[in-house]
């Protein structure tokens, strides 16, 4: 029975029932020993002799967004009493504001960082157990608090087997009753921000075995927010794959607030349907998707997702708003293609995200020959759509329109080279080939020439010696033709920067193609390699990051940021981007490289090994991935494998091997042996050479090492910068 008004506990006065739990009833009361209001928690049977010594050392709690505990009795506790609404609620519910979002959001991170440090686990983080005033929000109710030594790997085993807490708020491990740590709280923290930026709760059901079952097994359905990434991480199934520590979630926050929003109209084009049963006809639909990309890229002040990111999308059913969210966009283009001989049907549709409303929706039915006028129409059709609503100006005008067969080869040029094997690679050099061969006078032919071969030269395919030449060749060519083109510049200056070691050309080129509106994400992420190996780390992470907010599922674009914040001293944040690319793609061998090495570099050997197996087997050729699994083998102690790896080692090109060679020694320990394959590599000008001796984790030793100096001399840089 509920207390009756004027009952009294101890010196505490019943005023009111503000609301009852599975826990027990809250009153407001008077404290009358103290003149002041005050809420009561009444425990029922059971709970309160179990609770009493972790409710003690709460009451030790002091921070502006805990509520204050006063008291405790035999079966209640005595909290402040606060007038304020929840978070989220029947009378308030979400979405919520962005800014409201991430102040309370923000604010609750700090309590909850402050009661982890503590040593204090929450476990039944909820809306209703945060409450919003107008100074602030208020984290209530530690009735279900659990003290642990404060460490994120200290987990309490207390409540192994027991379910507690609120089934839609509970971490898998609560919700499986498995011993808990912090990580347990930021997932449930997830839940609330996810609540108050969507306005629905991330798992739902019917009864509480599916809420449960959704906790352990669903992902809610994606949101577009600036706040996505971090809740999408807080939210994790995995402990492990969340953020660590509330420490980590509130600098997370606190880097959104700080970064003003981007209110540029945004649009992704995906990749146009092709309405044909011929696969050989998917160059054309790909192609043309990929020409109105970069159309609608030169317009200026609108936001256009580039072709990795939105061809991520390509055979998936998604649904357009979960689409946006991961890209980070407004509105979203879709279409299809037929080809029929000389004639070739477009239906193009502008999708608003927000509420699925078609702002632009045409048929264009015309001979191949107006293929360029469709394209163009297209664009103009999209960026009038948009400026009525967002004010974007018009298009610029085609700077050339090359013979028909030419542009048809270029198509297929980039088709082959999206497939990333050395056969289509190589396909995709003789129909850039063919192109040039058509028109001479078409730049992009040229251009992606280059490009191509820089790839032959970092990937081994070709010694660098070799290839650069013949890509600088075909840069200096597009720009004869056109000498406007920012990705020949930018090219130019990556040559002169991690070939010739002309660091003076290098920062003219990239000025020069950075003074241009209109970029590629993939050449902003050229001259953010360039700032970080001159020592303008904070720059180049900017760089990074703006070329990823354009491209943010490429997967290339994601690793140079990594080589970022490895350089910054930012290891941990390296490995979350390393985690974000396995998200979206968990067959990239580069990421399961890169995490061999961070874990190597925290000491986690046998998870080190584990990594470097999966990234050889997704790329049985790459000379670097069996030096570092033969180095982490032969650290682990199975020397034999380690030197029947070497030994395979031995059958590749010698350029190709020194890689390999190189990580093997540094892993071991053998930094002379490394210092020599770091020399030969220089010698050599592989492209990659510069970027790992300078920024990467693995070679901080070898930057420490008496053999600095000389390496340093011979890529023209100071050994002390």
């Amino acid at each position: 029975m509920p207390l009756a008004v004027g009952h009294k506990l101890g010196h505490y006065e019943i005023l009111a029932l503000l609301g009852a739990g599975a826990m027990g009833e809250v009153y407001k009361a008077r404290d009358n020993r103290m003149d002041r209001i005050v809420a009561v928690k009444i425990l029922k049977d059971g709970h309160g002799a179990r609770l009493q010594q972790e409710v003690r050392a709460i009451a030790a709690l002091n921070h502006p967004h805990i509520c204050v505990l006063h008291d405790v009795g035999p079966d209640y506790l005595v909290m402040e009493y606060i007038e304020g609404e929840p978070a989220v609620s029947d009378k308030a519910p979400g979405p919520l504001p962005l800014e409201d979002s991430l102040r309370i959001a923000t604010q609750i991170a700090d309590a909850l960082e402050a009661a982890h440090k503590c040593g204090i686990l929450h476990r039944d983080v909820k809306p209703a157990n945060i409450l919003v005033t107008p100074k602030g929000a208020k984290l209530l109710d530690f009735g279900l608090a659990k003290i642990t030594n404060g460490t994120a790997g200290d987990a309490t085993q207390t409540c192994e087997g027991t379910l507690l807490g609120t089934a839609a708020y509970m971490s898998p491990e609560q919700a499986q009753g498995r011993s808990l740590d912090e990580r347990s709280d930021i997932f449930s923290f997830g839940c609330v921000v996810y609540e108050m930026l969507s306005g629905r709760r991330a798992f739902g059901g019917g009864s509480m075995a599916e809420v449960l079952s959704a906790v352990m097994r669903d992902e809610p359905p994606p949101f577009a927010s600036p706040l996505a990434p971090v809740v999408a991480k807080c939210l994790a199934k995995a402990p492990g794959q969340r953020f660590q520590t509330m420490t980590e979630v509130r600098v997370a926050l606190e880097a959104i607030s700080a970064k003003p929003a981007d209110s540029r109209p945004s649009v992704a084009v995906l990749p146009f349907a092709n309405m044909r049963s011929d696969s050989e006809q998917e160059y054309f639909s790909d192609g043309l998707t990929e020409e109105i990309i970069n159309l609608l890229a030169r317009i200026p002040g609108l936001k256009v997702i580039a072709r990795t990111s939105a061809f991520a999308f390509k055979g998936k059913e998604v649904d357009i708003r979960a689409i946006a969210a991961a890209l980070g966009v407004s509105t979203v283009l879709e279409g299809s293609v037929r080809r029929s001989g000389n004639r070739v049907r477009i239906i193009a549709q502008l999708i608003s995200a927000e509420d699925g409303a078609h702002l632009f929706s045409e048929r264009y039915d015309r001979e191949m020959s107006d293929v360029f006028a469709m394209q163009d129409e297209i664009a103009a059709a999209i960026s009038s759509a948009l400026q009525t609503k967002l004010s974007v100006e018009s298009p610029n005008h085609r700077h050339y329109t090359p013979g028909l067969p030419a542009y048809e080869a270029l198509l297929r040029a980039r088709h082959s080279a999206s497939l990333a094997t050395p056969a289509s690679i190589a396909k995709a050099r003789e129909y850039l080939e063919l192109a040039i061969a058509l028109d001479p006078d078409y730049a992009l032919p040229h251009a992606e020439l280059g490009f191509l071969f820089n790839v032959f030269a970092v990937m081994g395919v070709m010694p660098a010696r070799e290839a650069v030449p013949l890509g600088r060749a075909s840069a200096r060519k597009a720009l004869q033709v056109d000498p406007s083109l920012p990705e020949a510049l930018s090219m130019l200056g990556y040559h002169a920067a991690f070939f010739d070691y002309d660091w003076k050309e290098a920062a003219r080129l990239f000025d020069l193609a950075m003074a241009h509106g209109s970029i590629s994400p993939t050449a902003s992420s050229r001259y953010a390699r360039y700032l970080a190996v001159v020592g303008r780390v904070p720059e180049a992470l900017e760089v990074h990051r703006r070329a990823l907010s354009e491209d943010p599922l490429n997967p290339y674009l994601r690793v140079n940021l990594v080589v970022g914040l490895r350089a910054a001293g930012r290891a941990a944040e390296s490995v979350d981007e390393i985690h974000r690319i396995l998200e979206h793609d968990e067959n990239f061998g580069l990421a399961w490289n890169l995490l061999a090495l961070s874990l190597l570099y925290f000491g986690k050997h046998a998870e080190a090994l584990s990594a470097a197996e999966r990234g050889l087997a997704l790329m049985p050729w790459h000379a670097p991935s069996r030096g570092m699994l033969a180095g982490l083998l032969a650290l682990t102690g199975d020397q034999d494998r380690a030197a029947k790896i070497l030994e395979r080692l031995g059958d590749e090109k010698a350029y190709a091997d020194f890689a390999g060679f190189m990580l093997h020694s540094l892993i071991v320990g053998k930094l002379d042996q490394a210092a020599d394959w770091a020399a030969h590599a220089i010698g050599q000008r592989w492209p990659v050479i510069v970027d790992f001796l300078c920024l990467d984790l693995a070679a901080a030793e070898l930057r420490r090492s008496p053999r600095w100096p000389e390496l340093a001399a011979m890529m023209n840089l100071p050994w002390d910068r």
